[in-house]
């Protein structure tokens, strides 16, 4: 069971690396210009380019795309699991009782704690690398996609409903809607919180830039542990222009 998980894990990784690194530097940093200046403006998508600039001249390019593809893959597992769990735990107050404490027990548990039965159950590598970077940031997106849809107004559902929708209809044109910006920033702060894992995932043998700041540290080279640090927070400010938006 868990060897099928690392394998559906190592196949998404797989395709995003491949995207990431196997494809031109020049086709990779002009998307992310471009949906930067689609969803942020221009400014944003000025800032994306001389953070891009600094990883490719300091060395970083390939380590970023690599942190990136792990960050994107875990990202993607947590909210294509979140908000389904969230919309189903939105009407149903005794699965949310149930599913809220084990919440609470992802976000609260050191993250390291976690590394024992992953390890037991994932071993090490990148695969292992998502699934605690799953654990300790997918927890957002679903409480905060509960709390947007449980926010709705309950006269706005019933007046829908009055005028014929079924439940379907309700869901995908007003409750969704509505709960849009809280979904939103549950989807950020997913795609923060996992960013925020790269060293942390770099323990059990995750590449990128979690892996220089770990060698860094045990060799201590400073100077390079702080740049590649630079690297992870523009990563971070990139990812957040993307996904908030704030278009200018």
């Amino acid at each position: 069971f868990f060897n099928s998980i690392t394998f559906f894990i190592r196949v998404v990784l797989n395709t995003l690396e491949t995207v990431f690194i196997g494809t031109p530097w020049i086709v990779v940093a002009t998307l992310l210009i471009l949906l930067t200046t689609l969803t942020a403006g221009l400014r944003a998508a000025i800032y994306t380019g001389a953070f891009l600039a600094y990883m490719g001249i300091l060395g970083f390019w390939e380590k970023a795309m690599i942190t990136l593809s792990l960050l994107g893959a875990a990202a993607c597992f947590s909210i294509s699991i979140g908000i389904p769990l969230a919309i189903f735990c939105a009407r149903r107050e005794r699965a949310w009782a149930i599913i809220k404490p084990i919440l609470d027990f992802m976000l609260t548990m050191p993250s390291f704690v976690f590394m024992i039965p992953v390890i037991a159950f994932f071993g090490t590598g990148k695969s292992a690398a998502v699934v605690m970077t799953i654990i300790c940031g997918g927890t957002p997106v679903v409480r905060l996609t509960v709390l947007g849809l449980k926010g709705v107004p309950e006269a706005v559902r019933e007046a829908a409903t009055a005028f014929g929708a079924g439940k379907w209809y309700v869901l995908t044109r007003v409750d969704l809607p509505l709960a849009a910006p809280s979904i939103r920033t549950g989807v950020n702060q997913t795609v923060m919180l996992s960013l925020g894992m790269v060293v942390v995932a770099s323990l059990v043998g995750a590449k990128g830039l979690g892996e220089v700041v770990l060698e860094s540290l045990q060799y201590a080279r400073f100077g390079t542990g702080i740049l590649a640090g630079f690297c992870i927070l523009f990563c971070a400010i990139i990812l957040d222009r993307i996904v908030q938006g704030g278009r200018e």
